[in-house]
């Protein structure tokens, strides 16, 4: 048992650094990460308690094996959840589609977020390579944002060589299911084949609410996602699979 004590305060003490690092970079666009200073202090803590004998060894014997099984059952859910995100990564989508739908990201002052360039130049290199697909660019504007998302997005591949008039703007969605809801009513959701382009820890749940809301022809189109943030993006994505989920989007 002591074993178990020292092993969550070297993860606790991983996930701090963690979090330091993600700082440190300074490359993100939620405050998301922070959850990654809470859990790594609440092991370190447990952790220390449990060597020291406070607390914890005290409680009953039975308390301590139901918490000990429902961090296992929490365990393999994570897996099996974090396994069908990772399914989504070689996402490549199919040649010649009617539209594709880039899913919106934050947008900064100079442009797209790093998440949201890669997605768009993802799209650029189907659009390049399809020039009879027709490109929806879904997002809203936040309240930190000078633009909407769809309006950045639309300038960035205008600038980049795409025809104006093979763009469509979906300016009012404010999370996956409004994007994918939303640019439904662009095109005709149970006839035209349709790619989603976001990032490939994205793909999974894009995909599964696309087909929940009635899209019967549509695929993935994985953009790449940062390296340093890959740990934060899964840990996230698992939450927003778990939410969407229970209030039936998927």
């Amino acid at each position: 048992m002591r074993h178990m004590y020292k092993v969550a305060i070297i993860i606790g003490i991983l996930c701090i650094l963690y979090f330091l690092a993600i700082l440190a970079i300074g490359n993100y666009g939620t405050n998301f990460f922070f959850i990654w200073l809470f859990a790594g202090l609440a092991l370190a803590v447990w952790g220390i308690c449990g060597q020291k004998g406070i607390l914890i060894p005290r409680l009953p014997i039975w308390f301590r094996r139901i918490c000990l099984l429902l961090c296992c059952m929490g365990c393999l859910l994570f897996a099996a959840v974090e396994g069908c995100i990772i399914s989504g990564f070689s996402a490549k989508g199919t040649e010649g589609l009617d539209y594709i739908i880039v899913l919106g990201a934050q947008m900064k002052a100079h442009g797209p977020s790093r998440v949201l360039q890669m997605r768009l130049d993802k799209a650029y290199d189907y659009l390049t390579e399809n020039p009879d697909t027709v490109v929806i660019v879904s997002g809203g504007q936040g309240p930190d944002e000078h633009v909407s998302e769809a309006q950045g997005m639309y300038d960035y591949l205008v600038e980049k060589g795409i025809a104006a008039e093979r763009i469509l703007m979906e300016d009012q969605s404010r999370n996956t299911s409004q994007n994918i809801g939303f640019s439904s009513a662009l095109l005709d959701k149970e006839n035209s084949s349709v790619g989603i382009v976001t990032n490939n820890f994205h793909i999974f749940r894009a995909t599964r609410i696309a087909k929940k809301s009635g899209y019967l022809h549509v695929c993935g189109i994985a953009a790449p996602s940062e390296l340093s943030m890959q740990g934060n993006n899964m840990l996230r994505e698992f939450m927003g699979v778990m939410k969407d989920f229970f209030v039936g989007n998927i």
